[in-house]
């Protein structure tokens, strides 16, 4: 079982940078390919990024590759998305995921771990 929390979501302006943290305590960490979606109400959940255990491979959501960064820190068991230049359409809730498979974080359909969500309101 892996838990998942994320955090560092909130209320900004358009055009302001946030990072959020997904920290996966336990000693399986570097295990995981890890990711982050997020949901509007009343649509799917999308993939926005993934990256491999290693950092070596990672993969974005063409609408947000040239303002978000997805890291990741195994001492700390942490993964993190950086975003920059926010925009009212990135209000959403946030999720982070954790796979064995970097296809199945990018798929999306049948990961084995999510967190609870972290909202991000951008206002215009």
């Amino acid at each position: 079982q892996v838990q998942l929390v994320e955090s560092g979501g909130g209320l900004v302006q358009a055009g302001d940078s946030l990072r959020l943290s997904c920290v996966a305590p336990g000693r399986t960490f570097r295990d995981y390919v890890m990711g982050w979606f997020r949901q509007v109400p009343g649509k799917e959940r999308e993939f926005v990024a993934v990256i491999s255990w290693n950092g070596l491979s990672i993969n974005y959501a063409d609408s947000v590759k040239d303002r978000f960064t997805i890291s990741r820190d195994n001492a700390k068991n942490t993964v993190y998305l950086r975003m920059n230049n926010l925009k009212p359409e990135n209000t959403a809730v946030y999720y982070c995921a954790a796979d064995r498979s970097l296809s199945t974080v990018v798929a999306g359909t049948s990961v084995n771990y999510w967190g609870q969500g972290t909202q991000v309101t951008v206002s215009s």
